[in-house]
């Protein structure tokens, strides 16, 4: 077996491409024998012995697996989000600060017992409500107050 380095490196500058990219039909050794100058190397490839491989894409074994974390439910935590971030214990306190605000002042004015108010701050304990105006929808279907709320 001949050494095909020398002949691989000129073929490559002809090709404009690296020596890896380089590929020599293994089948025509005799004629590769004969090789001495870059004419010789550039028959070659106009006879289709030499010719350039594509180019190589990247592997995408790496991003199957991250795929299957992800589906997973892995690496999906605050640090992968982009955008602006809410703290959940944030929105929550000043959700139901909100909504024990309005339960308080429908009391003291006697738009709903306390017996209800019970009832309804259980509730918006227990995140029932989704926000104010959910809380003011309910007490409307079920016809909580006594006096028309706003």
């Amino acid at each position: 077996m001949t050494d095909l380095s020398v002949i691989r490196r000129m073929a490559a500058e002809e090709l404009k491409v690296g020596v890896s990219r380089v590929w020599i039909d293994p089948e025509a050794t005799d004629r590769l024998t004969m090789v001495v100058s870059r004419e010789d190397v550039r028959r070659l490839i106009k006879d289709g012995i030499i010719r350039k491989r594509p180019p190589s894409t990247p592997s995408r074994g790496r991003a199957r697996i991250r795929h299957e974390k992800r589906k997973k439910g892995r690496r999906r935590g605050p640090g992968k989000r982009k955008g602006p971030r809410f703290d959940e214990k944030e929105l929550w306190v000043n959700r139901i600060r909100a909504q024990r605000r309005f339960l308080r002042a429908l009391r003291d004015k006697g738009i709903i017992d306390r017996r209800t108010y019970r009832r309804l701050y259980r509730l918006a304990k227990g995140g029932f409500f989704r926000s104010l105006a959910h809380l003011k929808l309910y007490i409307r279907e079920h016809k909580l107050a006594k006096a028309e709320i706003r």
